[in-house]
């Protein structure tokens, strides 16, 4: 139930519901000649918002403290000493992060903007360990293959061997997950997976499950150019998606330090 519930409240909590639901109560009360005011308010609050979380510079500056934790692990060149402490990793961890169930399409091209870059990290990390299990993890919906699945077959086909792939499939969240890899690994340490914008959370379940990890970031969101340009003033759809990460992070894990599960 407690699942469910969170789910449900941080539904609403989301930048473009929590918009709509401002826009939409300013005109349900705008016949109310009493509420002529609040209306103005909730309407204008709705619009200032989704004005400000779709802009390109507020919604980097939202991510950014997530994305700016933990360093991604460098290019790694043939023939040079990894890093020891990425060395010492027998198991590579992709955290889920979605897909389509859509028919025809690869495994690949199953995987969201979440998940793909995800497990392009993954791979290039297993292969750069090549004694290491790759775990990959994510639930099925309904009679659908897994998530695991499906990341499983993407993994293969970009070569890793299926004798090397490991699959969490009853995880829902990162806690099931954090819980799920202490399992497997027990005290060995892995190098752990998952968004940029995720790290922080993931991080603090992990540790607070007792699992010795290497922070292995993938897919960052908030990418500044070098130089100024007018055109990253502007608004679009994917700043208003990055804006969402944020705040659905932040939120994760203000609920996860309540619940003492982080440390």
């Amino acid at each position: 139930m407690s699942f469910l519930l969170k789910k449900f409240v941080s539904f609403w909590l989301m930048p473009v519901p929590l918009c709509l639901a401002l826009l939409g109560l300013s005109w349900a009360l705008a016949g109310a000649e009493s509420r002529r005011r609040l209306c103005r308010r909730l309407s204008a609050a709705g619009f200032i918002l989704l004005l400000l979380f779709s802009n390109k510079v507020v919604s980097k500056w939202l991510v950014s403290p997530l994305e700016s934790r933990f360093a991604p692990i460098p290019e790694l060149q043939p023939g040079e000493a990894l890093p020891p402490r990425l060395a010492a990793c027998r198991y590579v961890v992709v955290l889920g992060g979605g897909h389509t169930d859509m028919p025809g399409l690869s495994a690949g091209a199953k995987l969201s903007s979440a998940a793909l870059p995800r497990l392009v990290e993954g791979v290039r990390l297993a292969r750069a360990l090549p004694g290491s299990e790759l775990i990959v993890s994510g639930p099925a919906v309904g009679a659908n293959p897994s998530h695991a699945t499906i990341l499983a077959q993407a993994a293969e086909v970009m070569g890793i061997p299926g004798s090397r792939i490991r699959q969490i499939t009853k995880a829902r969240d990162t806690e099931d997950e954090a819980r799920a890899v202490r399992e497997i690994a027990g005290g060995e340490p892995v190098a752990l997976v998952t968004s940029a914008w995720h790290m922080p959370r993931a991080a603090a379940l992990f540790r607070g499950a007792g699992v010795s990890f290497v922070p292995c970031p993938a897919g960052f969101t908030a990418r500044f150019n070098a130089d100024f340009r007018w055109d990253d003033l502007t608004w679009d759809v994917e700043s208003l998606e990055r804006s969402t990460v944020a705040v659905h992070e932040g939120l994760g894990y203000a609920w996860e330090a309540l619940r003492g599960k982080t440390r």
